[in-house]
């Protein structure tokens, strides 16, 4: 019966490891073929994406759109107030969590904090994306215009968001917080927030709590650059 069940585990592990690489070949071609990336460059991306959209709960939709608006996939890119790389992270307004972060314009070093930060306001606003966007971005201009350009990247990362929908219940069951979904859930047709699943995400809600009373200085900044 534990070899079945360990025949069993084994072949789920393989599944989805298959699933998550076809998710990230998936959304390479795109970044390629749509924005003129390099196959290598495109690969990094997607799976830097890929890994914080697990780990923050975050559909990947909702994070390319974000990157395609901040930086057009350009690592280097620079703003005003010193927002850099692929989310136009803003180092000044979010010193605490990026104290140990050397280089913003690595694509993963970026993505993470980005997503973090996004996760921490999303935690602040009581799972309401609208107003993390608006944080994160400056605006509720902004946030529509995330909203908008998510459709844009749904065919690419659907499987993926569909994939998080059920992993996030299942944590949300587990610790019984399986009723009264986040709004921003409807707004984007993705999963409800899961469970906290690593010590960044904590440490990106305390900086999002702190960033509460600093929100018009990074507001002001990211408005700047949109």
């Amino acid at each position: 019966m534990s070899r079945l069940l360990c025949l069993i585990v084994l072949s789920l592990g393989l599944a989805q490891t298959a699933a998550a690489d076809e998710n990230t070949d998936r959304i390479s071609a795109y970044l390629t073929q749509k924005f003129g990336l390099a196959k290598d460059k495109a690969q990094k991306i997607s799976d830097a994406v890929l890994s914080a959209a697990n780990k923050y709960s975050l559909p990947p939709a909702l994070l390319l759109s974000i990157i395609s608006i901040e930086s057009r996939f350009k690592e280097k890119a620079r703003g005003p107030n010193g927002a850099t790389g692929l989310m136009q992270v803003v180092p000044q307004a979010h010193r605490g969590l990026l104290r140990n972060v050397k280089d913003l314009t690595d694509p993963d070093a970026n993505i993470e904090a980005g997503s973090a930060i996004l996760y921490g306001y999303m935690r602040s606003a009581n799972g309401d994306m609208n107003a993390a966007l608006k944080s994160y971005g400056g605006s509720f201009a902004y946030a529509r215009k995330v909203s908008l350009r998510v459709g844009d990247f749904a065919s690419v990362a659907a499987q993926q968001d569909n994939m998080q929908h059920a992993d996030g219940q299942a944590a949300s069951c587990e610790a019984d917080r399986c009723a009264g979904a986040n709004q921003w859930a409807d707004a984007f047709s993705v999963p409800a927030i899961g469970v906290p699943v690593a010590s960044g995400a904590v440490a990106a809600s305390s900086a999002a709590g702190s960033a509460s009373n600093s929100a018009s200085a990074t507001s002001a900044a990211r408005t700047a650059s949109n």
